[in-house]
């Protein structure tokens, strides 16, 4: 019996806390048995203070929403997390947003603007990476092929990392006084595939072709068969378009049935294509995440947002989001805010951010 409760005390309590890169056993887990934390907008650089005023009093609670920072997509990694998110924007000829009217509003503020884009990347044509255009685009990376190849360096100095997880939101939303961004249409889409392909090679790769095998559908292989064991996808990348159907269906268009594409979608269950939800409220949605993730679907949420949570101290999100099962959480707060006054982190505690899965 004691043999017993031992076992039981380390299965309920100790492994789920333990980093699941210093578990041997761990290489038998699924994809989808595991937890991880991650970075929401994680190329992101604080916005200059003499311009975050300015947006400040044009609308405060925009300007608060925007008041957070990340550390280097590499110092993230060496800290632990396994999923990132970028904001991709179409530039075809290079240079549409090579000059930021931010730039402009620090100037007429009587300030001079901090160093921006001194090697001139929005210059050269391709995908770009920032959060808004004219207002708050400074970025680790620039250039979404820099931001590839910083990750692959990365992965090959340590080899046997599990599965990084990596979102794709594709940009073009309008916003008023600000300069329209050119449309992510279906070329645009293409170009992601492109530019991945063109840094990370097929066995850097976790594809819908990888995970579908020999089943009908990818959704009929994860439902089935499941996600790939850790062992056979350690130190590789898996993409995924966090848009709805109509961005995901002119990327089918190119890419039927998700056949040699590099993406994975953002499909309902009952889609031949469904295999990874994106569910940013795990609140209301708590029921639904884990029926989603009881069936063997991957499931990314978040712990806050717009940085409520973290101005509060509030976990409730975080503990929602936890005990809903969902495999991804992301977070601004890795770290504590050097922005404003909060206690507020996201962790497994003691500073993991991977787990064993509930």
């Amino acid at each position: 019996m004691k043999k017993y409760s031992q076992t039981l005390i380390f299965f309920l309590y100790i492994l789920p806390l333990m980093c699941i890169s210093q578990i041997k056993e761990m290489g038998k887990l699924r994809l989808n048995e595991i937890q991880v934390i991650g970075s929401h907008n994680s190329y992101k650089i604080a916005i200059e203070k003499p311009l975050w005023n300015y947006l400040f009093q044009q609308d405060y609670m925009m300007a608060r929403s925007l008041q957070y920072e990340h550390l280097t997509l590499t110092e993230q990694l060496e800290l632990g997390l396994r999923n990132l998110e970028l904001d991709v924007f179409h530039d075809p000829k290079g240079g549409y947003y090579k000059y930021p009217a931010g730039l402009e509003i620090v100037k007429a503020s009587g300030k001079k603007p901090l160093p921006f884009d001194v090697a001139n990347k929005l210059d050269e044509p391709g995908l770009k990476v920032f959060h808004v255009q004219d207002i708050d685009f400074r970025s680790h990376q620039l250039l979404f092929k820099d931001a590839l190849k910083e990750l692959l360096v990365w992965s090959g100095e340590h080899p046997e990392h599990i599965p990084i997880i990596i979102t794709l939101n594709t940009k073009d939303g309008k916003i008023s006084r600000l300069r329209d961004p050119l449309t992510f249409d279906a070329d645009a889409l293409i170009q992601l595939d492109l530019e991945i392909r063109d840094v990370l090679s097929e066995e850097k790769l976790i594809t819908p072709d990888l995970v579908r095998g020999n089943s009908t559908s990818l959704e009929k292989a994860i439902l089935g068969r499941g996600w790939p064991r850790l062992e056979k996808v350690r130190g590789r990348f898996l993409f995924v378009l966090d848009e709805g159907d109509e961005k995901g269906n002119l990327y089918l268009q190119k890419f039927p049935e998700l056949k040699n594409a590099v993406l994975f979608l953002n499909k309902q269950e009952g889609s031949p294509e469904a295999a990874f939800r994106i569910i940013n409220d795990p609140v209301a949605n708590f029921e639904k995440i884990r029926a989603l993730v009881e069936k063997g679907n991957l499931v990314r949420t978040r712990a806050d947002a717009g940085t409520f949570e973290a101005r509060e101290n509030d976990y409730s999100r975080f503990e929602k989001a936890k005990s809903s099962g969902a495999q991804i959480i992301t977070t601004d707060y890795y770290m504590p805010s050097t922005l404003f006054e909060s206690n507020f982190k996201v962790d497994f505690g003691e500073g993991v951010y991977e787990r064993v899965g509930n």
